[in-house]
């Protein structure tokens, strides 16, 4: 069982950065670990995912790539999102999720992952 808990959402002008933290309960160990978003009114997206490395593989929707960042410390259990020059459109509900067992490609796809977090919003104001 693994007990995710998002922090570091917030209201922010257009242009602006962020980051966000997902701290894990339970061994997340070699597993493939995501963030996603979920706008009102909008279907849940994959926004970014990590394979269980510290410095690993990573793979990013075609909206936030060169903005946004994922990184993970192992010896934390932490997951993080670094976003950058931050618009309107990334307005949403944003989710940590984690999928155990060995992570042999990061995947977007959020139907693969069974851990969720309560999720940590963020607004960007123009």
């Amino acid at each position: 069982q693994v007990t995710l808990a998002e922090s570091g959402g917030d209201s922010v002008q257009a242009g602006g950065s962020l980051r966000l933290s997902c701290v894990a309960q339970g061994s997340t160990y070699r597993s493939c670990m995501g963030w996603f978003r979920q706008a009102p009114g909008k279907e849940r997206e994959g926004v970014a995912s990590i394979d269980s490395e510290d410095v690993g593989r990573t793979r990013y929707a075609e909206s936030v790539k060169g903005r946004f960042t994922i990184t993970r410390d192992n010896a934390k259990n932490t997951l993080h999102l670094e976003m950058n020059r931050l618009t309107p459109e990334d307005t949403a509900m944003y989710y940590c999720a984690a999928k155990p067992g060995i992570c042999w490609l990061p995947s977007l796809s959020g139907s693969e992952y069974p851990f969720w977090g309560q999720g940590t919003q963020v607004t960007v104001s123009s």
